[in-house]
């Protein structure tokens, strides 16, 4: 991955964050661990602005899941699906299957799942999809869509900072791969239990709401 922090030196760290989260939250498969992470170990030391790091993240994030919203809202699923079968699809590791186990995860968990699926991988890029298919409301989808961006996006800041007390710059990309699967184990944890939060809230409304 130093090719991704290559680019982030050359080009400009914060436009080349919001543009690699931007392809992130479309189909593109960039790694968000080794856009954000690097970006907020370099801020430990005083050459970035860590705030401004998660900011351009989340804002590209907002950006790239809102063209995924709308082409869906727009596309309907046979083309959604027939690009997902596509060379095209395949180039971005994108397959009909992926796009289905997103659908269901949106099905399950509702709108909620365009918050809590940023923290899921493969999920993360492509809920999006089932929110435009399902024509959720756009304001409660962008609404989502930033807290849930900004929370991952957090995550990886608080990582990179982390990582810069006690691992040399030549080390990191090691690092953040190992450090990232104990987070995904974390968050995963973290998801399952706001799932139960929301079924359990919404049924303790629907109790009030019958006995009402």
């Amino acid at each position: 991955m130093n090719f991704i922090t290559n680019i982030l030196n050359y080009l400009g760290w914060y436009p080349t964050i919001f543009f690699l989260m931007l392809l992130e939250s479309t189909v593109v498969p960039v790694p968000s661990e080794f856009v954000v992470t690097p970006a907020a170990y370099h801020a430990a030391s005083g050459s970035l602005n860590v705030f401004l790091v998660v900011l351009f993240a989340t804002l590209g994030a907002d950006i790239g899941a809102s063209i995924n919203y709308f082409v869906a809202l727009y596309v309907g699923r046979p083309v959604i699906y027939k690009f997902a079968n596509s060379k095209w699809g395949k180039m971005c590791l994108l397959n009909q299957e992926k796009v289905e186990k997103s659908e269901k995860y949106f099905d399950d968990h509702g709108i909620a799942a365009t918050l809590t699926g940023r923290f899921v991988p493969v999920i993360r890029h492509l809920i999006s999809i089932p929110a435009g298919l399902a024509r959720m409301h756009y304001g409660k989808f962008i609404l989502f869509t930033t807290i849930g961006a900004g929370g991952w996006h957090s995550v990886l800041a608080l990582l990179g900072w982390y990582l810069h007390a006690i691992v040399p710059e030549d080390q990191l990309n090691d690092k953040i791969s190992e450090y990232a699967e104990y987070i995904k184990f974390v968050i995963l944890g973290l998801v399952v239990l706001a799932v139960i939060y929301f079924v359990i809230k919404r049924k303790l409304n629907n109790k009030q709401e019958k006995s009402a």
